[in-house]
């Protein structure tokens, strides 16, 4: 064995009694690190579990979403964070591997193909742990090595990031490269809770009025869903009479998931609370369903407009699946739940309320209608983000009009 080689092992040997638990996520190149952390043995006190989404539709699944670039520093750390947060649904919280710090790692490469690459070879690796985010990015010169050999560059790489997640002493991955390659490395601040929340690692959080985050608040009662994109005057008068009818004081709540699309941006999470600010408590989850959300708040009453009412019972929101639709309901009454209902006006300018609504029998008493003397506001937030539009659009075709 070359004292190379010896190193290299003794590298790894280093990881597994490092005390940390780890899972790796990897794409497009750098698979191989799996089989050399796992050469050495031991590799069971360290690795979790290792997972190669190749594909494009893999790689979505994976991270609950498609990334606009899959070779790029944001989906290595997007697939780092949803690794890390696999693992801590994989580690029990209690007994063995308690307390043990968990890392998550990932990795994108794009190499050499069998077809021309119009782009740079290049890779990102990014690890998640307690201590934060960091991530490094490479560009290697094009031409100068096979794809084996960049595959094994890249493998190593990988092994010498997980190494500094796992605060090993180790080389930079930079000691892999030529002197004419570009190299950069990126170290984040620690993960904030709505990162936190964004990646998985949470379920629920409360912020309060005055911007406070607590993860252990109790749970409220009455509870307005939405997007509130923005929040606006008819929101405020419908929380207050919501107020009024459950003789509870409300939370509003907004889902940084969505059904069917990628979770919000943290900076878009961070300006709809802003709205927020010294006037109401705000959940913020990863529940966008109306079943996930009696989930986390059992014998909650759920604010909602008719428009919303309507689509809780109609079995096309369930994939045209009645059955569905039943155990759903059904679930939600059983956990206490229950919605106040406002009216709405529909697309065509029609007064739309609870009683225009084909609620099964079975399920009226879930529903409870907010009559419209106590509330009734027509402004609707796509209608100001229209308005918004439009008068943005103006303003720049006025400063685009050539001076006479």
């Amino acid at each position: 064995m070359s004292p190379l080689d010896a190193a290299w092992q003794q590298l790894i040997s280093a990881l597994h009694a490092s005390g940390c638990k780890a899972a790796l996520a990897i794409t497009g190149g750098g698979s191989g690190a799996v089989g050399e952390v796992l050469r050495v043995p031991g590799g069971s006190r360290l690795l979790i579990e290792a997972q190669v989404p190749y594909d494009a539709l893999a790689l979505a699944t994976f991270l609950g979403f498609a990334p606009a670039q899959a070779c790029s520093s944001d989906t290595a750390i997007a697939m780092a964070r949803t690794a890390r947060a696999r693992a801590a649904r994989l580690v029990p919280s209690t007994g063995v591997g308690a307390g043990t710090d968990l890392v998550g790692l990932g990795a994108t490469a794009a190499l050499m193909s069998d077809r021309p690459r119009k782009g740079e070879h290049r890779f990102h690796i990014a690890f998640a742990n307690a201590a934060g985010i960091a991530h490094c990015t490479c560009v290697m010169a094009k031409g100068r090595r096979d794809r084996a050999a960049e595959e094994d560059l890249v493998s190593r790489a990988v092994v010498l990031w997980l190494a500094r997640a796992c605060e090993i002493a180790a080389p930079s991955p930079r000691s892999l490269l030529d002197a004419d390659e570009h190299y950069a490395e990126t170290v984040a601040a620690a993960a904030d809770t709505i990162d936190q929340l964004l990646a998985g690692e949470l379920d629920r959080a409360t912020v309060q009025p005055d911007g406070q985050m607590m993860l252990s608040a109790p749970q409220p009662f009455v509870l307005f869903p939405g997007s509130f994109n923005p929040m606006h005057e008819g929101h405020v008068l419908l929380a207050r009479v919501a107020e009024e009818l459950r003789q509870q004081p409300l939370a509003f709540e907004i889902s940084v998931t969505n059904v069917d699309k990628p979770p919000l941006p943290g900076e878009t999470v961070r300006h709809r609370l802003s709205q927020f600010a010294w006037k109401s408590p705000v959940e913020l989850t990863r529940a966008p369903t109306f079943l996930e959300k009696s989930r986390l708040f059992p014998s909650t009453t759920f604010v909602i407009g008719a428009d919303t009412a309507e689509r809780l019972v109609a079995p096309k929101y369930y994939g045209d699946d009645e059955v569905r639709m039943h155990v759903a309901l059904e679930e939600i009454a059983n956990s206490g739940g229950s919605f106040l209902v406002a009216v709405r006006i529909d697309a065509v300018g029609r007064v739309r309320a609870l009683n225009d609504i084909p609620v099964p029998r079975r399920y009226a008493d879930l529903f409870t209608e907010i009559p419209e003397h106590r509330f009734r506001v027509d402004t609707s937030s796509s209608e100001i983000r229209a308005r918004r539009h439009a008068d943005r659009d103006v303003q720049l075709a006025i400063h685009s009009e050539p001076h006479r």
